[in-house]
């Protein structure tokens, strides 16, 4: 029962996320940096209630590492800001199946920085995997797509790339800080590394514009506390492929908000890539059964 309450608070905040993307790419006019700070600063009054609520105000505020947080927010800013980008030039489906590339990422940033040991299982799910993004991105890179979806499919690519990289730092930062720390200083320090974009053009919203932007703060935040409540009840492992409903809210907004038609090469790499990441999830989830019941035998051995 526990996980089954994990499972829907994973869903709410992936169906968050989605109407958030709506929001910000019904905002066209929009820069990305501007839409960064309204979805980062409308979102951090939701937080500080849900912290409060919780009675977990303390907690949240308290940083052990100043400099992990700050990096952290400089990843994931700009993760934010390049995939509000690529929403703006690209098919909401094609942009969405190209984020999933991040899990994929992790794999390879998490051996590369962090020295993780990965197998052959893994290295050919990333292949797969980052065969299934190319297939996805190729028409977008080509002249058929042209400039502007070219420009697209490699920021949405820079996105998922830096998205992952975030992952990796807040890996990093586990043992020392808070959960409820890290969701709520990245809203303030993305709020604050988002005003940077100002010389690059921000304008004034106008009518519903502004119901966009503050409801893609507002959704956001709401997002973010219902995927780390659904984490309070389930594993990782048995959360992460429904993260992949993104693409069934990615295909339905698509289709009736901006007449966006899925063609056969992005469902095909979408496919490619959503079997890739669920292979990563469940080998993972197979390591760490296998680690955590080495470590059973090795302390029976020693109690004994």
């Amino acid at each position: 029962m526990t996980s089954l309450r994990g499972i829907f608070l994973m869903i709410a905040a992936i169906s968050s996320f989605a109407v958030m993307a709506v929001f910000v790419k019904a905002a066209p006019r929009i820069p990305a940096g501007e839409a960064v700070f309204f979805r980062a600063f409308c979102a951090v009054p939701v937080i500080l209630v849900w912290l409060r609520l919780r009675k977990e105000l303390a907690s949240g505020l308290r940083v052990n590492s100043i400099t992990g947080h700050a990096v952290r927010g400089i990843a994931g800013s700009c993760a934010m800001g390049l995939g509000f980008w690529g929403l703006k030039l690209i098919p909401l489906p094609e942009a969405t199946a190209i984020r999933f590339a991040t899990p994929i990422l992790i794999v390879v940033f998490a051996a590369i920085i962090l020295g993780e040991r990965v197998r052959l299982f893994r290295l050919t799910a990333v292949a797969i995997g980052l065969l299934g993004v190319m297939i996805v991105m190729w028409p977008q890179l080509t002249f058929e797509g042209g400039s502007a979806a070219r420009i697209g499919a490699l920021v949405t690519l820079a996105s998922a790339a830096l998205a992952a990289l975030a992952q990796i730092f807040i890996r990093s930062m586990a043992g020392t800080e808070r959960t409820e720390a890290i969701v709520f200083w990245f809203s303030l320090t993305a709020s604050f590394f988002a005003l940077f974009s100002i010389p690059f053009g921000w304008v004034m919203p106008v009518g519903w514009e502004w119901v966009f932007l503050v409801g893609a703060g507002l959704v956001g935040g709401a997002g973010q506390i219902f995927l780390t409540s659904a984490y309070r009840f389930a594993e990782a492992g048995t959360l992460a492929p429904f993260t992949y409903i993104s693409m069934i809210w990615a295909l339905i907004f698509g289709y009736f908000l901006f007449d966006e038609r899925p063609t056969v090469a992005m469902l095909g790499g979408a496919a490619l890539v959503i079997a890739a990441g669920v292979a990563i999830v469940y080998r993972e989830r197979q390591l760490g059964r296998r680690t955590a019941s080495e470590g059973k035998i090795r302390s029976l051995m020693k109690g004994g």
